[in-house]
């Protein structure tokens, strides 16, 4: 499962793959500015999820907090961005 971020990136790669190429100026940049918008996203979701799933007794522990989201939101490959 993509996040809303994640899969707005992926659009934006499909679209303007020159933004996502590392090999160049604008792509490194690009990469640099936006990045801090998918560890946001991530920690908002993360958040939410320990602090819902804990007030129903779900998870009783930061671990399990940490395999959830990370089964559910991490990409499987490295296409974050």
């Amino acid at each position: 499962m993509k996040t809303a971020v994640q899969q707005v990136f992926s659009e934006l790669e499909e679209l303007h793959p020159n933004l996502f190429n590392v090999y160049t100026t604008e792509g490194k940049e690009f990469i640099n500015h936006f990045h801090k918008y998918l560890a946001m996203e991530k920690e908002q979701i993360y958040k939410a999820l320990c602090r819902g799933h804990s007030d129903c007794g779900v998870f009783t522990m930061q671990s399990e907090c940490d395999e959830y989201y990370n089964e559910t939101y991490k990409p499987e490959s490295n296409e974050e961005l």
